[in-house]
């Protein structure tokens, strides 16, 4: 028997591996969707959403593909797994996911393959979109100088390309390396570790998808897991799922605080202080860099969407 039995699952609830059916759209969530949505249907160009580890960029950046349709987006998706990437394999990836059949290799007539492709998307009523998970790994100027050449692709009054940014804080360091596209970020939102009030709802979510049909985390527990995780998703994710192991094999029909200690314990753990230093969801909003006033808003058309 695995835990999944055990408990009445029908899947595990807090597995790390991206799952879309286990999204959960928190606040701050949501409100980084409709800044980026705001973004690319706007045409505004670069857009840079950064957090620490674990606050869920990268599933953000996979809930924003999966939400851009084929019908009026053109959208991919790269994820940089180290920092040796160069500009010409930066072009020529964006160039092949946008739809450029057999680019070039000489880089003036890719850039050409890749504007009539963009003018294309752009006849069709769609919108092109690279996303980039990893985006701090970026860290050089010349890839920081390719980008600004690719946002400069454009119509009289309209950008032919958006571009969305995911990653640590580190990122703004690799914007300054190129001041002028610095200064083209439109929408900047900072993800921060979840609340107390979040996480009970973020871990509730999650067993609920699972199938969970009794109550399997005492009420007590949610504070001790959110204390030890600091809030971070991914922490608490990890958290949970060993809870539910242990007492699983201890033969509990529910997660104590007892069984969190012992887990945290072998996690190698440590307690946060005891008042959560995070911002509120109105802080939250207070943080991000754009050029409008009012995002709550003008964004009141968007947000039907979600």
């Amino acid at each position: 028997m695995s835990y999944l039995e055990h408990f009445g699952l029908d899947r595990e609830p807090f597995s790390n591996a991206p799952d879309a059916r286990f999204y959960y759209n928190s606040e701050q969530h949501r409100q980084a969707m409709l800044r980026l949505m705001h973004v690319i249907d706007s045409n505004k160009g670069l857009a840079v959403v950064i957090g620490g580890v674990g606050t869920g960029k990268t599933t953000l950046a996979r809930r924003m593909l999966d939400y851009l349709d084929e019908e009026h987006y053109v959208a991919s998706l790269l994820v940089m797994v180290h920092s040796g990437v160069t500009p010409e394999w930066i072009l020529t990836r964006i160039a092949l996911q946008l739809g450029v059949e057999s680019p070039a290799l000489d880089r003036m007539t890719l850039l050409r393959q890749l504007y009539d492709r963009l003018i294309e998307i752009d006849a069709s009523g769609r919108k092109a979109v690279v996303l980039i998970d990893e985006a701090q790994m970026l860290q050089t100027r010349e890839l920081m100088e390719e980008f600004r050449g690719l946002l400069n692709l454009e119509l009289p009054a309209k950008k032919l390309l958006n571009i969305l940014f995911f990653g640590l804080p580190e990122v703004e360091d690799c914007l300054r390396l190129d001041e002028p596209l610095a200064q083209r970020v439109a929408v900047k939102y900072r993800l921060h570790s979840y609340t107390h009030a979040t996480a009970e709802a973020y871990i509730t979510h999650r067993l609920q998808v699972a199938g969970a049909r009794n109550t399997i985390m005492d009420s007590d527990t949610i504070p001790v897991i959110h204390n030890y995780a600091g809030g971070v998703p991914r922490l608490i994710n990890t958290i949970c799922d060993n809870c539910l192991f242990e007492a699983f094999l201890r033969k509990y029909d529910q997660v104590t605080t007892t069984i969190v200690e012992s887990v945290a314990g072998d996690l190698g753990l440590s307690r946060q202080p005891s008042r959560y230093a995070g911002p509120t969801a109105r802080q939250e909003d207070s943080d991000d860099t754009e050029d409008i006033d009012d995002i709550d808003e003008m964004l009141d058309s968007l947000e039907r969407k979600f």
